[in-house]
C-alpha cells in the first residue's frame, strides 16, 4: 500500500520528514510582509495560522490576505488552519463559522491543505472533508493538549480515529511533564506507524522537553515537524536552519 500524500511539489511519506513554518500576524501588511520573507527561509510548507488574525471573523477580509499571502508564497504549499482557543489558539470562532470559514477557504483555490480539529461533530468533519477533496485540497485532522500527554492508547486512538473520519494526514501534538511522557510520544508514533497506520503521520511532543520528538520524526514515524523562522505557534519549535542541520546529523 502506498502511504505517500503529494501537495503540489512536496510528498509527505514514511522515512522523510519535512519542515512547516508558521505564518503568524494580525494584519494583512505584516502577513505580506513575513510572507515574502518565509519565501526565503527553506521551509517545504507554510503554515497560515489564521487565528491570529485581527480580521478572522470577516471572510472577505482573510480571502483577501489569503490572496496575498498567496501571491507571496506562490510555490510553497500552504496550509490554512484557525487553532480553536481549546486547542492553544488566539480566539475562538462558533462552530458554524468555523467549518464555514473552513470551507470556502477549501474551494477558493488558494491553499493546498486544510487543517480540521478532530474534537468536533462528526456530521460537519465529514462534511467539511468532503468540500475539501472535492476541490483538490487535502485535510490534516488535529489534536492537541496543552496540560498532558494522554495514554499511549488514547494517542493512537486518536490518530486511527483521524484516519477514520478520512483525514489525509493524521496529526497529534501533546505537552510533557517528564522524560517518560516523551517517550511514550515516541512508542506511540512507532506503534501507529508499524501496525495501523494507512497514511503519513504527524506527531510532535511540545515544549524543551519534548523538542527530541521535533528532529526524530524520520525515525519514529512523523512526516513533518514544526520549525521557526523568527516566529513561533506552539512551544519548543526550533530555528528552521537548526532544525535542518539536527535533522541532518541524526539521518
Amino acid at each position: 500500500m502506498d502511504k505517500s500524500v503529494t501537495v503540489k511539489n512536496i510528498t509527505f511519506r514514511e522515512g522523510e520528514t519535512l519542515i512547516c513554518v508558521p505564518l503568524v500576524g494580525k494584519s494583512r501588511d505584516e502577513l505580506q510582509s513575513q510572507a515574502e520573507y518565509l519565501a526565503t527561509v527553506g521551509a517545504d510548507i507554510i503554515e497560515w495560522r489564521v487565528d491570529h488574525y485581527a480580521e478572522v471573523a470577516t471572510s472577505s477580509l482573510v480571502l483577501d490576505a489569503l490572496r496575498a499571502i498567496r501571491q507571496a508564497l506562490p510555490h510553497i504549499p500552504l496550509i490554512f488552519t484557525f487553532r480553536s482557543k481549546k486547542e492553544g489558539g488566539e480566539c475562538e470562532l462558533s462552530e458554524e463559522a468555523y467549518f464555514a470559514l473552513n470551507q470556502q477557504i477549501a474551494v477558493s483555490g488558494l491553499v493546498d491543505i486544510i487543517d480540521i480539529e478532530l474534537f468536533n461533530d462528526e456530521t460537519r468533519i465529514r462534511d467539511a472533508i468532503a468540500t475539501a477533496h472535492a476541490s483538490g485540497v487535502k485535510v490534516i485532522m488535529s489534536s492537541h493538549d496543552f496540560q498532558k500527554t494522554p495514554a499511549k492508547e488514547e494517542i493512537i486512538h486518536r490518530l486511527r480515529r483521524m484516519q477514520d473520519l478520512g483525514a489525509d494526514l493524521p496529526k497529534i501534538a501533546v505537552m510533557p511533564q517528564c522524560a517518560e511522557d516523551v517517550l511514550r510520544l515516541l512508542d506511540a508514533t512507532l506503534t501507529m506507524k508499524q501496525q495501523f497506520a494507512t497514511r503519513p503521520l504527524i506527531t510532535m511532543s511540545m515544549g524543551k522537553i519534548g523538542g527530541v520528538s521535533r528532529v526524530t520524526g524520520k525515525l519514529f514515524g512523523s512526516a513533518m515537524t514544526f520549525g521557526a523562522a523568527g516566529q513561533v505557534s506552539a512551544p519548543g519549535q526550533i530555528e528552521i536552519r537548526q532544525l535542518r542541520e539536527m535533522m541532518s546529523v541524526l539521518s
